[in-house]
């Protein structure tokens, strides 16, 4: 089978395809036929070898890839064959092995994939997704709600802005650049609740004040940080919620005391959940987007160029979920 193999630490360039012997199952597993393999921005981390200290560090040679789904093919000696040829979707967890046209998952990991939901959409839901349902519980929008979201254009925010909205909140959704406007602005309705403006455009919060006139900003959902987080935060109105889930622009929004106080603003960071609550929020995700709550933008790349897949989430010129598909 074909794979992409990771024999040193570096940039994308060490991402190579090479034939790899089949994976065989053993108890309680099945091989998956993938069909798309998810790359998430913590992925170009590990292949750095920069992942965050709750990961452990792979050994090497490894064939990345945490998040994969397509058709199970094979079944471990354990394990009831009536699988066989289910479509599923499942995050692999530290195992990896998912940039391959053939992957190992544990049984305990599988979702069967609603007919109406894609292996790209599936794929999709279960990481990016659930982390999204993640900050959704922890600070589900309301309708009367001003919802910032930035890095709207990516996996995580296309799926909260389309959460918010779906709930009727006024949803101001930041894009970073002229080419990343047109997948934001399918996103949400075209009423004046949905307001799409370009954070590199250093006027954007005035911008968005003149539009929504005396209402300020109630919730922001922060995967970007920096200065843009920051920027974000000194429009938020007196008791507004903030959720972080990172920082993909290199660096965390700055908080202090007198933001907190000052404007009696509650921080979140729902991180570090156990593996039972993850799985309950893969499934919540999933079924979002089969019940066309979420629509998950795409961004697909083909097995063999999984490279340039990670340099454009390195450089930040992906639109939605950054997916590795191979031929059926």
């Amino acid at each position: 089978m074909r794979a992409i193999v990771q024999r040193d630490f570096g940039g994308p360039e060490v991402l190579k395809i090479e034939e790899a012997p089949l994976p065989e199952p053993g108890a309680g597993e099945v091989r998956v036929r993938v069909e798309a393999a998810g790359i998430h921005a913590v992925d170009t981390d590990i292949r750095r070898g920069d992942g965050p200290p709750s990961m452990p560090r792979p050994v090497l040679p490894m064939t990345p890839g945490r998040e994969v789904a397509g058709v199970i093919e094979a079944v471990g000696p354990d394990v009831d064959t009536s699988l066989m040829a289910a479509r599923v979707v499942a995050h692999v967890g530290f195992r990896s092995g998912g940039y391959a046209e053939f992957a190992l998952a544990p049984v305990a990991s599988l979702h069967l994939i609603p007919d109406e939901v894609s292996s790209s959409q599936a794929v999709a839901a279960i990481g990016t997704g659930r982390t999204a349902q993640l900050m959704w519980e922890n600070a589900p929008a309301r309708a009367e709600d001003v919802v910032i979201v930035p890095g709207a254009s990516g996996g995580l925010g296309s799926q909260l802005v389309q959460l918010s909205s779906a709930v009727g909140a006024t949803v101001v959704a930041l894009y970073g650049g002229e080419a990343k406007r047109a997948t934001v602005e399918q996103l949400g309705p075209a009423d004046p609740r949905f307001i799409a403006l370009d954070s590199t455009d250093e006027a954007w919060p005035e911008r968005m004040t003149s539009l929504l006139g005396e209402r300020q900003p109630s919730l922001l959902y922060d995967g970007v940080g920096g200065a843009v987080g920051r920027a974000a935060l000194e429009t938020l109105g007196r008791g507004a919620r903030i959720v972080i889930i990172g920082w993909a622009s290199g660096a965390p929004v700055r908080i202090d005391t007198d933001d907190l106080v000052g404007r009696s603003l509650t921080v979140m960071v729902p991180l570090g959940r156990p593996p039972a609550d993850l799985r309950a929020l893969e499934s919540r995700a999933l079924a979002a987007v089969a019940a066309r709550q979420v629509d998950p933008p795409v961004d697909e790349y083909p097995l063999e160029r999984a490279a340039e897949a990670h340099a454009a989430i390195e450089q930040r010129r992906q639109r939605g979920k950054v997916v590795l598909v191979t031929p059926r």
